[in-house]
């Protein structure tokens, strides 16, 4: 009893009411327990049961594709590029690939299910969640790795009341109790994230957790002290990402969004530097964007969803006036009329942001209307190591490759010979729009210089380009355009010309001098889904004395 109570009972025996003490006793014991329970601050006080919901619920209004969510629902997994079919919930399918694995744990398809809606959809969330939880007790196990505990932290966090308003509370107590674990986790261990966009990824599993969970203070500040030194480290003058993939800034951009939409729930301070960021991280996204709303796919990247992109660019709430050129992070952008030419005219990243670097060395995408006609091949969404070395070579990108071999040397550590000297000027005049770039990637190997010039003429019917190599005689070299497969491509007048049809109906004829024309097979694995098959257009030579030059035009077709 507190003392206030002991005084009361003291002065009531004292008073020979009648009653025995021992009586008297229990019976003012009585009183006083029934009142403390009657008391709510008293219960609140004394109450010890488990936390069964969240102090915040952090904002999460990103899209799914609710077809998607249906195959789901049906047991269906369309992840990483793979489409695995499950009775039941499994967490190690036989035969998944590691993208797979990752997209599985990650939990970003709740999106998908949200957008299904309904009550199925909420049950299967739950079902999914709750089995989750069951089978993966080892925070050891690769499911608890940093990057996947942010990442799953973020979404059952973000759509805790999609799938839990309506649960029970053993479901809640359940799923909450997870939460924790995992977020102490993060705690410990998000710096062993790897340096880049993921990072940002990490900090925003951090926020969501600190703001979200009780006693998350220290998860706030822990945030806010990593947050800034990643801004400076990071983001570039012109808004580029430093890893130089569009698909990374993409993701960036949505990270640090949703850090801001937290903190503000949170009613906790927005640090200028991350409002500068995002500032200038929108117009910079808005420069990789292709008329189909979806992204260029230059450093291992790939296309992105135009519905994500647009609800990114409008949360953003970042006015900025749509870049011609990124010199910071070396890309130009030339457009005229409905064509547009993207050309990758910078170095490659600095250590420690190489991984899933491409060597891509002034490789270029260009898009007619919504129509893309040359691209790059992308990166294979199961993230398997096979693909990952073969789409990141210098060959499956739209340049030109000397000897068969990458214009940087790359290997799972990094990136080890590399271009020291990337240049760029940018040119405009009378309407036609043109760059002069060049590299010095091959010189340590072969003593060979590498320029392109791409030049966009007025209205955008006519883009040629010149690629020059300075050098010995004797070498072989490959000039590839790698069409989207959509484009249908015909070798015509006598093999000296190709003939290529968009699926909007419009043609482009490419020709070239110096070198031998042909149509090989290629792949594209731009988008999600499993990779297409697809061509490309060759241009194949020798290397004469000093200085080879070869010139090729794509120009559109008044009828076809």
């Amino acid at each position: 009893m507190s003392e206030h109570e002991n005084d009361l009972l003291d002065r009531v025996l004292s008073s020979g009411a009648g009653l025995r003490r021992s009586t008297m006793v229990q019976a003012l014991r009585d009183q006083l327990s029934q009142l403390r329970l009657n008391n709510p601050l008293s219960t609140l006080k004394l109450a010890q049961a488990p936390v069964d919901h969240l102090t915040i619920v952090p904002p999460d209004s990103w899209p799914g594709d609710a077809r998607v969510g249906s195959d789901i629902v049906q047991g269906i997994l369309r992840l990483g590029g793979q489409v695995i079919q499950l009775r039941e919930p499994n967490w190690a399918p036989v035969g998944a690939t590691p993208g797979f694995l990752s997209a599985l744990h990650g939990f970003d398809w709740l999106h998908d299910l949200r957008a299904l809606g309904g009550d199925t959809a909420r049950r299967q969330a739950r079902l999914m969640v709750r089995s989750w939880i069951e089978h993966n007790t080892n925070p050891a196990a690769e499911s608890w790795e940093p990057y996947l505990l942010a990442e799953r932290l973020s979404h059952w966090l973000g759509l805790y009341e999609f799938f839990c308003a309506t649960a029970d509370d053993d479901f809640r107590l359940l799923v909450i109790e997870s939460l924790r674990k995992q977020a102490r986790a993060l705690q410990r261990h998000y710096s062993a994230v790897l340096p880049g966009y993921q990072r940002f990824l990490a900090l925003r599993g951090l926020f969501f957790a600190g703001i979200s969970l009780p006693k998350g203070e220290a998860k706030i500040a822990l945030g806010l002290r990593a947050l800034i030194p990643e801004l400076n480290a990071q983001i570039l003058a012109d808004g580029g990402q430093i890893q130089r993939n569009p698909f990374a800034l993409l993701h960036t951009l949505r990270a640090l969004i949703d850090i801001r939409s937290a903190l503000r729930t949170g009613a906790q301070e927005i640090p200028d530097k991350l409002q500068y960021a995002i500032d200038r991280l929108t117009p910079a996204l808005r420069f990789f964007r292709h008329a189909d709303g979806a992204l260029a796919v230059f450093g291992g990247g790939r296309e992105g969803n135009p519905a994500l992109i647009d609800a990114v660019l409008n949360q953003a709430d970042a006015r900025g006036r749509p870049l011609k050129s990124m010199p910071h992070v070396g890309f130009e952008r030339l457009v005229s009329g409905r064509t547009c030419v993207l050309m990758d005219c910078g170095e490659p990243p600095p250590e420690p942001y190489t991984h899933g670097c491409t060597a891509g060395l002034l490789s270029f995408e260009m898009s007619v209307g919504r129509d893309r006609l040359i691209v790059n091949c992308g990166t294979h969404p199961g993230a398997l190591p096979g693909w990952r070395k073969a789409l990141s070579a210098t060959a499956a990108h739209s340049t030109l490759v000397l000897n068969d071999t990458n214009s940087l040397e790359l290997s799972d550590s990094g990136v080890g010979r590399r271009a020291h000297t990337v240049t760029c000027e940018r040119m405009e005049e009378n309407g036609a729009l043109w760059v002069e770039a060049s590299h010095d990637g091959y010189e340590h190997l072969f003593k060979m210089l590498h320029f392109r010039r791409l030049y966009v003429g007025n209205g955008g019917d006519d883009v040629r380009g010149e690629d020059t190599l300075e050098g010995p005689a004797g070498q072989t070299y490959t000039i590839r355009f790698h069409l989207h497969p959509t484009v249908q491509a015909s070798l015509i007048q006598q093999g000296q010309a190709v003939l290529l049809a968009l699926p909007s109906g419009g043609g482009w004829r490419l020709r070239c001098t110096g070198g031998t024309l042909s149509l090989e097979d290629s792949i594209y694995c731009g988008r999600e889904d499993e990779p297409r098959r697809t061509q490309q257009i060759v241009i194949t030579g020798t290397t004469e004395p000093e200085q080879t030059t070869i010139k090729w035009a794509l120009q559109r077709e008044k009828r076809i």
